[in-house]
């Protein structure tokens, strides 16, 4: 059975236990944790990680934010400029998060989203380097009142989440679901 396959597995399971409700939005997170390397084998499961959270009588709501940076920058004024000044950018990367919470709010109010919906973001990975996850977290956990489910290509150990593997990672309270288990 592929990684993919036993997270599928972890978080079908968890998804299917009684949800306990007046939970703080933090206490409402979930992170599908995989190796990055697993990205293409993960975009071809995402459909069955829907198909089950609606087996168990669960709405689905999937935003994917692979795209969301690029399309951003195509439309930003100066963009030319950044491409040959990079460090020009990261004054506007402040102006993308609020792009990036809008797009998400928009998608979230588009859609009838209750206490028993999953709302899945995909796609972080295109997120790095822009924008901190926690910080996206933050400020969306907040507007679900059912459950955020964040797909995170990376590693999680000893409580730190690492995107991409990356040497910067943070601490969140979140639900964590790995192949290997729930922690």
């Amino acid at each position: 059975m592929s990684k993919i396959d036993l997270l599928l597995d972890n978080y079908t399971k968890y998804i299917g236990l009684p949800w306990q409700g007046e939970l703080a939005p933090a206490q409402r997170v979930l992170f599908c944790v995989y190796n990055e390397q697993d990205e293409l084998r993960f975009q071809l499961k995402i459909d069955e990680f829907q198909i089950k959270t609606e087996q168990l009588n669960h709405n689905w709501l999937a935003i994917d934010v692979t795209k969301s940076f690029t399309t951003w920058l195509s439309k930003q004024k100066y963009k030319l400029k950044y491409f040959e000044n990079p460090k020009l950018i990261e004054p506007a990367i402040r102006l993308f998060e609020k792009a990036l919470q809008k797009e998400i709010v928009d998608k979230i109010g588009q859609n009838s989203i209750d206490e028993n919906t999953v709302v899945a973001i995909h796609g972080i990975g295109a997120l790095f380097g822009q924008i901190k996850i926690k910080q996206l977290v933050e400020l969306i956990a907040p507007l679900i009142p059912g459950r955020l489910l964040v797909f995170f290509p990376g590693t999680y150990e000893n409580d730190n989440y690492r995107l991409l593997n990356a040497y910067d990672g943070w601490n969140y309270l979140a639900v964590t679901i790995t192949p290997d288990g729930n922690q």
